[in-house]
């Protein structure tokens, strides 16, 4: 694995010790009563090629898919506790996933080998559960998305494990402020790089950098659709926003630089300067009078919320 280190800021410290890969349990399977979604044999999604507008009866589906990825966002979160593993939390949300009759949409996408995506402190996202325990201090990023009446709902939320510093929890706060400034970009009309206007503005407020390499994306029947939401201003990214579009809004910001690279994996990425990173994501509907997030319990619950870094 790379394990490339540069010298980070005092005002930004490296995480102390850096994130090191655990043991891969096996890939955990699903019944075969519930409904797949066509990468999950071979791990192949194929090109995007479905329309960005959802059809009513999507719409609704979304709603039910967006609430059942939330339910297993708020039960995996009360098991994240000093000690625990991440291959434990991924358990859980499988067990749960399973037992609401959906599919963890991660599992064998592309060959990703886990049901949800755990990035421990300057992981930046992707982090795939592992044996290792989270420690007092940490943070962790769960990464939930659930298939469920042939489409996806996508959520994450980045927990703090004990006793954090300021600076941990100062970030988590503040990455989970910016999503909420680009929902508040999302209306009709809006174009894309509003929304990444106003969470760039948000994390240069608070001294944080914005990750640039993974954005937002159109969801729905597809789990990545060709509709690209980044988190910082594109002046390129003039798609106007539709009643009808469904797409995910997941900010990952920094303590330090922006810049990151990716483990011999595949999958994980970790800041360059080994700085700390914290995302949160919803899955958000475009309507004619702003926007619905979709991605709260049928009670209404928002995980980012109860989970909330104080």
């Amino acid at each position: 694995m790379k394990r490339r280190r540069k010298t980070s800021s005092a005002l930004a410290p490296a995480s102390d010790p850096p994130v090191q890969a655990g043991l891969l349990s096996p890939m955990r399977t699903v019944p075969p009563s519930i409904a797949r979604p066509p990468y999950a044999r071979t791990g192949d999604p194929g090109p995007s090629v479905l329309p960005l507008i959802r059809t009513p009866e999507e719409i609704t589906a979304m709603r039910a898919a967006g609430a059942v990825a939330a339910e297993i966002l708020l039960h995996v979160g009360k098991f994240v506790e000093v000690g625990v593993t991440t291959d434990k939390l991924d358990q859980v949300a499988h067990d749960e996933t399973v037992r609401l009759g959906a599919y963890p949409s991660p599992l064998n996408y592309r060959g990703y080998p886990k049901s949800i995506c755990t990035s421990v402190n300057e992981v930046v996202c992707h982090g795939i559960p592992d044996s290792r325990r989270l420690r007092d201090g940490d943070i962790v990023n769960i990464d939930v998305t659930a298939y469920y009446q042939g489409v996806h709902g996508d959520t994450s939320v980045t927990f703090v494990v004990g006793d954090a510093d300021e600076p941990s929890r100062h970030l988590v706060r503040e990455t989970r402020n910016a999503l909420y400034a680009g929902i508040a970009a999302v209306a009709p009309g809006a174009r894309v790089h509003d929304i990444g206007r106003a969470i760039e503005a948000h994390a240069r407020a608070n001294d944080l950098s914005v990750v640039r390499e993974f954005i937002g994306h159109g969801v729905g029947p597809e789990f990545h659709s060709a509709l690209a939401i980044p988190h910082y201003f594109d002046r390129r990214a003039t798609t106007v926003l539709e009643p009808g579009m469904t797409f995910t809004i997941e900010p990952m910001l920094n303590l330090g630089r922006a810049s990151l690279h990716v483990w011999d994996d595949d999958w994980t990425a970790v800041t360059d300067d080994g700085c700390r990173s914290a995302q949160f994501e919803h899955t958000l509907l475009v309507t004619d009078g702003g926007c619905d997030i979709l991605t709260v319990t049928d009670s209404g619950t928002v995980p980012a919320e109860v989970f909330a870094a104080d």
